[in-house]
């Protein structure tokens, strides 16, 4: 390993650890953690008041303040309060049935039981994801942010712009799609890369954070030629159960329009030609996906961007369907990007709309446009 690959690896690792939670958020997390003690005590002194309400006048007090109260409680207590909370409040409710409250009916009781229990599970799970009480909450809202701070494109000359979207499937918080991006050489070289991670959803939306700080930190310190090699090697060296991603890597000179576009297992691009209004596919495929193999070779092609080209980045959500081939998926995309930008005011989100692509899967569209 050359010095200059092991200061790119350590700067990939760095990148990827660091996701520093907002003042704000910082500051929820060390009250809710002082906080435990006194919190647990008001929620059980008021499953008391409670009680004692819904056995004095159940017509203002009803037994339905008791699931009010364990939806407050799941927000604020962590996994062990919560089920002391939880158990409190079904002796409550027992102990109010046994002692003869019309209010409290064996449905109830049995719904009311079934609610904890589930609170119960909904609460280990996010404790083990390591989000606790209403910090957990805020900690999601830095992470998403922080995956879309690493897709943000610098300034760009006049005459280029970059235009993305990213959308997750069923419209989740987080994506397995993401993009990088970059400038080199004084601003005159822009990098992108567009990853597609396996699976979908949470999962695959934590793979992506620790990835695009990974990539962001390869990206610019190394060749061109050496950066999806790297890549792959650090998401081989992460071992996940489900650990392979899919990448297309694009170099655009922004002063004579020359790029060069790899891909690793992703879709091929495209290139729309301003002049003959012909759609191009870019045909890049060959290599495996990031994280299967330890000797990856990527072969590169070339070509460049004239004035009103645009050079069409894109995930499988796009052109992946039930009972289609990727080649019609492929068709169809070509047909509807041909549409949308061969006016010249097309957008990232136009094609997307165009394709129709169902929601079950992350769908990612960047274009790079010279104007």
């Amino acid at each position: 390993m050359t010095c200059g690959y092991a200061r790119a690896v350590e700067r990939a690792r760095a990148g990827s650890a660091r996701v520093p939670l907002t003042r704000a958020s910082a500051a929820l997390r060390r009250w809710s953690q002082r906080s435990q003690v006194t919190l647990t005590a008001v929620l059980l002194l008021v499953a008391g008041l409670l009680t004692v309400g819904i056995a004095a006048d159940p017509d203002w007090v009803p037994p339905a303040t008791f699931l009010l109260l364990e939806v407050v409680a799941v927000f604020l207590l962590r996994l062990r309060p919560l089920a002391v909370l939880g158990g409190t409040v079904l002796v409550c409710a027992w102990g109010l049935w046994w002692w003869g409250a019309e209010s409290i009916t064996p449905g109830f009781l049995a719904v009311l039981t079934l609610s904890v229990v589930a609170i119960g599970v909904f609460a280990r799970e996010r404790q083990r994801l390591g989000l606790r009480g209403a910090p957990g909450d805020r900690m999601l809202v830095d992470l998403r942010d922080r995956l879309a701070a690493h897709g943000r494109v610098p300034p760009l000359p006049a005459g280029w712009r970059v235009d993305s979207e990213i959308r997750s499937a069923h419209a989740e918080g987080f994506s397995g799609d993401f993009m990088v991006a970059g400038t080199r050489a004084g601003g005159t070289t822009l990098e992108i890369v567009l990853v597609d991670v396996s699976g979908k959803g949470m999962g695959a939306g934590v793979r992506s954070l620790q990835l695009s700080g990974a990539f962001g930190g390869l990206l610019g310190a190394l060749p061109r030629e050496e950066f999806l090699g790297a890549a792959n090697g650090y998401l081989l060296a992460q071992a996940w159960a489900e650990g392979f991603a899919t990448a297309i890597h694009v170099v655009v000179d922004l002063r004579t329009g020359d790029f060069t576009v790899s891909s690793a297992g992703h879709p091929p691009a495209m290139q729309l030609h301003a002049g003959s209004g012909r759609m191009e596919l870019l045909d890049t495929v060959g290599a495996p996906a990031l994280g299967v193999v330890a000797d990856l070779r990527c072969a590169a092609l070339t070509g460049r961007l004239d004035q009103g080209d645009v050079l069409l980045l894109y995930t499988d959500g796009l052109i992946e369907a039930r009972g289609g081939d990727l080649e019609q998926g492929i068709d169809r995309l070509m047909g509807a990007a041909d549409r949308v930008l061969a006016p010249g005011r097309g957008s990232a989100a136009a094609v997307l709309a165009g394709v129709r692509a169902g929601d079950d899967d992350d769908r990612a569209v960047v274009l790079i446009q010279r104007a």
